[in-house]
This record gives structure tokens, C-alpha cells and sequence, in this order.
């Protein structure tokens, strides 16, 4: 599996991922993305900003994630507090394909974010999800993410979460 920048031409494929998750998301019972976001353009929107990301295994394209090295301004206001206040990447907009579902896939692309963090020094990671977004929340567990709270996105509180990083070369041990 190779983790990479995603491609103008790969926007259909991206749009069918993120499509096929709004469904799931639906039939789960759970509102978010329930309200026409995300959409194409959020995905030409990433593509324009070098957000997105996807995972391709055997030349498939399986998931997707708009990954940011930069400021989410809606994580500035928490109500709770985050674990660091150091450089820090976003994660938004995870999806998978419907045929990598029950196969750890989220949990490896997460992983894989988190070499990219490393690689460029960064040792934190923050993310946020709805409520009732259980698979997301059992993944964030699952991969040691620190709930720190709520924050508001869209107009709606979000659960946010931070994970430090460890590595050799982390400044950040506690």
C-alpha cells in the first residue's frame, strides 16, 4: 500500500469513496455528512491546496484523506484543551472504499499519516468527528488519540482529539 498526493484525474474515483462513506454514514444512523458536504468541490478544493491524499493498493485507489500541514482555525477555540500547542497536522475527510471496509484499512492509513508527520517533524496530530461517528471514534481509540474536548466546525460541536508522537528525535517527551 502506498500512501501519496492525489491527482486532478483521480477526482471521480475520490468523489465515489467519499460518496459510498456519506452512505454509510447515513445507514449508520449518523448526521454528519449528512448535509451535502463534503462534496466535489471540497475535493477540487484539497487537490488546489495539496490536501489530498490517497491510499492505493495493487493500482486501486481505496481511501481517502485530506491531510493539512497547516492552521485549522476552528481548532483555535476548544472547549477543553489540547495536549500540545506545538506544529501539529490536521486529518479531515477520511473515507474508504466500500471494499475496504472490515479490513483495517483506516486504521493503516492513519498509521501512514502518521509517517508523514514524522518524516516531517511534526508530533502532533489533532482531528475531529461527529458524536455518532462510531467507527471513526473506535479507530481513534483504538490508535491511542487523546480526547480534548469539543470544537466547532460548520456549526456543529465536533469531539476533537490529539495524538503526540513518539519518536527518537520527538522534543516533545514527556
Amino acid at each position: 500500500m502506498n500512501l501519496r498526493k492525489a491527482t486532478l484525474s483521480e477526482i471521480p474515483a475520490i468523489w465515489e469513496i467519499l460518496q459510498q462513506a456519506i452512505e454509510r454514514r447515513k445507514a449508520d444512523g449518523s448526521e454528519q455528512w449528512q448535509d451535502g458536504y463534503p462534496n466535489e468541490q471540497t475535493v477540487r478544493n484539497d487537490l488546489a491546496n495539496d490536501y489530498g491524499y490517497v491510499l492505493v493498493d495493487e493500482g486501486k485507489i481505496i481511501a481517502y484523506a485530506a491531510i493539512i500541514f497547516d492552521v485549522e482555525p476552528a481548532y483555535t477555540d476548544i472547549e477543553g484543551k489540547w495536549l500540545t500547542n506545538d506544529e501539529y497536522v490536521v486529518i479531515h475527510r477520511v473515507a474508504t472504499s466500500n471494499e475496504a471496509i472490515g479490513k483495517g484499512i483506516a486504521t493503516q492509513l492513519f498509521k501512514l499519516i502518521e509517517d508523514i508527520a514524522l518524516d516531517s517533524k511534526v508530533y502532533s496530530i489533532k482531528v475531529d468527528t461527529n458524536f455518532d461517528n462510531l467507527p471513526m471514534l473506535k479507530i481513534l481509540d483504538k490508535l491511542g488519540y487523546t480526547y480534548c474536548g469539543e470544537v466547532f466546525f460548520r456549526g456543529s460541536a465536533r469531539k476533537a482529539f490529539e495524538k503526540v508522537l513518539r519518536s527518537r528525535n520527538n522534543p516533545l517527551k514527556n
